[in-house]
Parts: structure tokens; C-alpha cells; sequence
């Protein structure tokens, strides 16, 4: 009779000799596509990319399968930390090399090397691209397929992988048909109809140009209907919807549901989240940056505004511009954003960078009704809640103590809750109050309770 190692210490990287096929498929998919970009597919384009497409997630889906499916619905992390793939090891190096390489290539190849690296790969997209767009392959359509094609594969290891949380199973759906239509389909069915390109779930200030005047005027001045009703949705997401759900849902409505930067982070980063930096250093450096790179953006949109009325040419403004761009736009949200996940963890972009979450987050600590209560008297000090927030955020500190989480930083991902072994932590959107002290108070009363019992018993036995 035979029985399963159980054992605290058994190499739980080990691989069943299904896992090791459906790695091998994945694999062979990664090979097809790099054999595209000498342009072998020519001959046979849309055969070569269907079968490229099907073995990647294929072969993905069937292994995160085969890896999670046959173990007890759980936390399942076991032997992250010793493996050289998430712990920040030399896999992981490599892998962060690869992301920022591909990062680097993709957004300065004819600069560097005097020619698109990528333009083979284009071509093999092309078959794609004029069944949806009518027209061939442009570089964000290529980078677009792929990010969103990585979403959806690693989406579904996700919801395997949590398949315990309703709460996750659901979030990381929405956020897969979010990436999907939002930022995929929608902004292709635009350039088919040609109407200007806009993705749905992007706006001021993270999608930054959208309420500059050269970009807002122009897309009211377009013709079709479509353009204009485009440039009330902007301000509409901005400016109205923003606020309300923010009030009723914390962040979390918009960072760990609706964004492509954080459907990616929880999706395709999902393994190297436990790396995010936790020391107070972090937090202070987070504060700094993040603010900052909100009050520039701000400010650069003010004075755009201001030079566009006064019909005043600024050439200071525009070196601003194309120094925001190039630095913030490109080499902090995607170069560093992405391609450091296997380094320092998933949301570097999201907590030290993005405009769009300092908003939220400064709504969300003054005037939202979303918390995450705990539960002291539950808690073993376990560390799984602190390990796996991607924020950075000491969530322990919050539990031990028996106080409600509300933070700035904290994207409401729910994964700390998940994780707990002992329910300690509850993701709630109730009355706003003092949404600090409720837990304390309980905890208070909880406490004075079991004295109570104390002190009876105590007269019981004396007596």
C-alpha cells in the first residue's frame, strides 16, 4: 500500500510526467513563435498561428492543471520560497532579463539596431489582425495580442490555483474579460470602423494624454458620433464614475478588477508576489514617488491647457511632456513595471508609480467605505497575509492587533484573506465611521468579556 509524502520537506518542485508533457507543448509553442520571427510561417500564415497559439495555452492551461488541480483546494504555495524561479534565484534573474529585454527591444529596436526586430512577427499576427481590424499588424496590436493572450492563459491557472476563493475565481474572470474586450477587441473594432483608438478601461491620468488638448480636442473634432461620445466616456470615467465607486468599493473596483496593469500583475506575476519589498524604507519611498509623479502629471496637464488657451508656444512644457513619456510612460511603467516582476515583485509600477492608483488611493483612505476587517483573536501570527500582499503592506501588524486595514496602497486584491488559514481577515465595504477602530473595539470588549468570566469564576472557587 502506497501513501503520499506528506512530509514538510519533500521537493514539491518535483514534476508528474503529465505536468512534464503539457510543459513540453508549452514549450514547443514558444519555439513556433520564435521560429516566426525569422519568418518561416509565410508560406502557411494562419495554419503557423493557430498552431502556435493553441499549443502556448494549450499547453499552459493543461499544466497549471495537472500542477494545482490535483492537490486539496488551499493556499498551494508550497516550495515557493525554494524554488530559483520565485524566490528572485538565478531562474528568476534570467526570466527578468528575458521581460526587460523584450521590453527594451520592442520599444527602441529601430533606434538601436536601425530595423524592427519585430516586424516578422507582425506579419505573423497579420492574419489576426485583418480578420478584427481590417488592416495589418501595428506595433501595440502586436503587443496588445500577446499581453492580453498572457492574461487569459495565466488567468486560468489563477482561478485554478484559487479555485477555493469565490472571491478570486470571480475577480480574475472579470479581470480577464476587462483585458479582453476593454483593451483588446474594442480598441481593434475602432481602428475597423475608423473611428480614433481608445482602450475602455484607461483614462486620466494613467492613460495621461487622453485629457491633454491636442488629444481631447482632436478626438471631439473627429468625425462620427462614435469620437465624441469616446471623449465624454473619458471624462465620465474620470471625473463622475471614478469617485462613486471608489466611495462604495475602495480601489480595488478599478486596480484588481478592471486595469490591465493589475490583471497582469495578478495573473502572469502571480508567482513572484511574495517578493514586493515590506520594510518602512519602501513605504516611504512609495509615498514620495508615487505623489510626485501625480503632482507632475497634473501639472504638465494644467499648463498644456493654459498654453492651448493663451495660444502660447512652450517648448519647456514639451520637453516635460516627452520626458514624461519616455521615463514615466515607458521605462517606469512597462520596462521596470513588468519586466522586474520575477526581482522585486508584481506592482512596483502600481505602488511606487502610477498616478491613477495615488488618486484612488487618496479617495479611498479619506472617504471610502471599503475596509479589511480582522480579527485579533484568530490570528497565530502566521505571516502567509504579509508574505503574499503585493503591496508591500504589513498586514500581520493590522491582524495581531485586531485593527480594520485601510491604506492608500492596498489594491483590495483580497489574496491576504485567501491565504489565511484561520479567516482572520474579511474584505468589507460598510458605514465609513471609524473604520480604524471598529475592530479594536470589538477586540476591547471581546478581552473585557473573558476578564469578566475570569473574575466570576475566580469568586466561584473562593467561595
Amino acid at each position: 500500500m502506497q501513501y503520499e509524502n506528506i512530509s514538510i520537506s519533500q521537493d514539491s518542485s518535483s514534476l508528474s510526467g503529465k505536468a512534464k508533457t503539457y510543459l513540453t507543448i508549452h514549450s514547443l509553442g514558444w519555439l513556433l513563435l520564435i521560429l516566426a520571427s525569422t519568418g518561416i510561417h509565410t508560406p502557411y500564415p494562419t495554419l503557423f498561428l493557430i498552431i502556435t497559439f493553441m499549443f502556448l495555452g494549450l499547453g499552459g492551461i493543461l499544466y497549471s492543471l495537472e500542477k494545482f488541480s490535483t492537490r486539496p483546494p488551499g493556499i498551494a504555495n508550497n516550495g515557493i520560497w525554494h524554488s530559483s524561479f520565485s524566490n528572485g534565484g538565478a531562474i528568476g534573474w534570467v526570466f527578468a532579463i528575458l521581460l526587460t529585454g523584450f521590453y527594451v527591444i520592442y520599444y527602441w529596436s529601430s533606434s538601436l539596431f536601425g530595423f524592427e526586430i519585430f516586424k516578422n512577427l507582425y506579419r505573423f499576427l497579420d492574419p489576426l489582425s485583418h480578420a478584427i481590424r481590417g488592416e495589418p499588424t501595428q506595433s501595440w496590436f502586436f503587443y496588445g495580442t500577446l499581453y492580453t493572450f498572457a492574461v487569459l492563459v495565466t488567468g486560468v491557472r489563477a482561478i485554478i490555483k484559487y479555485r477555493h476563493s469565490r472571491y478570486q475565481v470571480i475577480r480574475t474572470i472579470v479581470v480577464m474579460v476587462c483585458q479582453s474586450i476593454l483593451s483588446w477587441l474594442v480598441p481593434a473594432l475602432l481602428v475597423l470602423f475608423k473611428q480614433p483608438e481608445k482602450y475602455l478601461n484607461y483614462g486620466w491620468p494613467l492613460s495621461f494624454k487622453d485629457l491633454w488638448p491636442e488629444s481631447f480636442i482632436g478626438l471631439l473634432n473627429h468625425p462620427g458620433s462614435l469620437a465624441l461620445t469616446l471623449a465624454i466616456y473619458g471624462i465620465i470615467f474620470s471625473f463622475i464614475a471614478t469617485p462613486i465607486l471608489t466611495y462604495y468599493y475602495g480601489k480595488r473596483w478599478y486596480c484588481s478588477w478592471v486595469c490591465g496593469c493589475g490583471g497582469l500583475a495578478n495573473t502572469l506575476g502571480d508567482p513572484w508576489r511574495q517578493l514586493s519589498d515590506k520594510s518602512e524604507k519602501a513605504w516611504k519611498i512609495e509615498q514620495k514617488t508615487i505623489y510626485s509623479i501625480l503632482g507632475i502629471i497634473v501639472l504638465i496637464t494644467i499648463i498644456l491647457w493654459i498654453s492651448w488657451a493663451l495660444s502660447i508656444a512652450n517648448p519647456f512644457t514639451k520637453g516635460l511632456v516627452e520626458v514624461y513619456g519616455f521615463g514615466i510612460g515607458l521605462v517606469f511603467s512597462g520596462v521596470i513595471g513588468v519586466g522586474f516582476y520575477p526581482l522585486f515583485g508584481t506592482r512596483l509600477w502600481c505602488r511606487f508609480g502610477c498616478p491613477q492608483a495615488a488618486i484612488l488611493g487618496i479617495m479611498q483612505k479619506v472617504f471610502s467605505r471599503f475596509r479589511i476587517s480582522t480579527n485579533g483573536g484568530q490570528c497565530i501570527s502566521c505571516g502567509n497575509c504579509s508574505t503574499y500582499c503585493e503591496m508591500g503592506i504589513d498586514v500581520r501588524s493590522y491582524a495581531e492587533k485586531g485593527e480594520n486595514i485601510v491604506r492608500a496602497s492596498c489594491v483590495g486584491c483580497g489574496i491576504c484573506s485567501s491565504v489565511c488559514p484561520r479567516g482572520v481577515l474579511n474584505l468589507e465595504n460598510g458605514p465609513k465611521g471609524n473604520r480604524e477602530a471598529q475592530s479594536v473595539d470589538f477586540i476591547n470588549s471581546f478581552k473585557s468579556g473573558i476578564q469578566d468570566v475570569e473574575k466570576v469564576s475566580a469568586e466561584k472557587i473562593w467561595n
